[in-house]
C-alpha cells in the first residue's frame, strides 16, 4: 500500500476517501497526527501530514520514527513524500518539481535516527537509498501530463529550523548536493529499516542563498508564497500518478531486513520482538 507523507502547505490530500484515521499506541513515541487510510481513485492508500495539521512541528522536532512505524502499522509498503527544498544547481529552478536520489546527512545528531539500538543491533546498507521503480512511476506519471521535473540529484539535509548561510550553501554545492531541505533525514533511512520502499518529490522554492545577488537569497516568506503555486503542479502530478497501477515495491527493499540484524530474536525481550516483527512485515 502507497502511504503519501505531506509537507509544508500539504495537510490533507483531497480527493481522498476516508474510511479510517488510525492512531494506535507506538513503541516510538506519537506521529505527528492520525494516520488517515482511505480510497483514492482505484487504490487504497494511507496519508500522514509531516508536521502536523496545522503545521505545528518544525523538523527538528518531527517524530520521524514514530511517523514511518506509524504509516508500517497500517499496512504501508511505499511512501512518496512531499516536501519543500531549495536549490543548489542553476539547471533547478524555483518552481520545479526534482526528485533526489542520494541523500547527504547535515543534521547535527540530535534526531532518533534509527529504530536499531538498545539492545537490538542492526546495520541497514543506504547505498542506494530510493527506490527506483517508485521514482521511475513518478517520472513517467510527470511526462504523461508534460510536467518538468528533475531527478538524480543529491539532497543535503540540514538541522534548521534556521536558513542556512552561505559558506554552508557553497559547500553543500562543493560536495556534490543538488538541493537541501531540512525533513527527508531520518525519513528515508527509516522508510528502509521498515522496509518501505521510499521516494519523495521536492517543490523547489528558492535559490538558498549561493548565488551573489541578494533578491534571489531564501526568505520564509518567499518559500512559501512559491510553494502554495508549486504545490498545485505536485497535487496533479501526484493526481496522474494515482489514475493508473502503481508499480510493485522492489523485493530488495522489501527484504532489507534479512541481512541487517545481527541480535538473533532468541536474545530479543517480548516488546523487541512485537515492533520488529512488524518492520519485517
Amino acid at each position: 500500500m502507497l502511504a503519501i507523507v505531506g509537507g509544508t502547505g500539504l495537510y490533507e490530500l483531497p480527493g481522498l476517501e476516508i474510511r479510517e484515521r488510525i492512531r494506535q499506541p507506538a513503541p516510538f513515541g506519537e506521529p505527528s497526527g492520525e494516520v488517515l487510510k482511505g480510497r483514492f481513485d482505484q487504490h487504497d492508500i494511507l496519508f500522514l501530514a509531516r508536521h502536523g495539521s496545522g503545521h505545528q512541528l518544525l523538523p527538528h522536532e518531527v517524530n520521524y520514527r514514530a511517523n514511518i512505524f506509524a504509516l508500517k502499522q497500517a499496512g504501508a509498503t511505499m511512501l512518496l513524500g512531499f516536501s519543500a527544498v531549495g536549490s543548489l544547481a542553476a539547471e533547478v529552478m524555483p518552481g520545479d518539481l526534482a526528485i533526489p536520489e542520494q541523500y547527504f546527512d547535515w543534521t547535527r545528531g540530535g534526531r532518533r535516527q534509527t529504530f536499531f539500538g538498545a539492545g537490538v543491533s542492526a546495520h541497514i546498507s543506504t547505498a542506494r537509498p530510493v527506490s527506483a521503480v517508485l521514482v521511475d512511476a513518478v517520472q513517467d506519471a510527470a511526462l504523461r501530463i508534460s510536467q518538468r521535473i528533475h531527478r538524480g540529484l543529491t539532497y543535503a539535509c540540514v538541522e534548521g529550523p534556521r536558513l542556512g548561510t552561505q559558506a554552508e550553501s557553497h559547500f553543500l554545492r562543493q560536495a556534490g548536493c543538488h538541493l537541501v531541505g531540512m525533513t527527508n533525514v531520518p525519513e528515508v533511512f527509516l522508510a528502509r529499516e521498515a522496509q518501505i520502499a521510499y521516494a519523495t518529490v521536492g517543490l523547489v522554492t528558492d535559490y538558498d542563498c549561493w548565488l551573489d545577488d541578494p533578491e534571489q537569497h531564501v526568505s520564509a516568506t518567499g518559500i512559501f508564497a512559491l510553494y502554495r503555486r508549486t504545490l498545485e503542479k505536485a497535487a496533479q502530478l501526484l493526481e496522474e500518478l494515482l489514475a493508473g497501477p502503481l508499480p510493485e515495491p522492489e523485493p530488495a527493499i522489501r527484504s532489507a531486513l534479512s541481512t541487517a540484524i545481527l541480535t538473533p530474536d532468541s536474545a530479543l525481550d517480548g516488546d523487541q520482538k512485537q515492533w520488529l516483527d512488524i518492520l519485517r512485515r
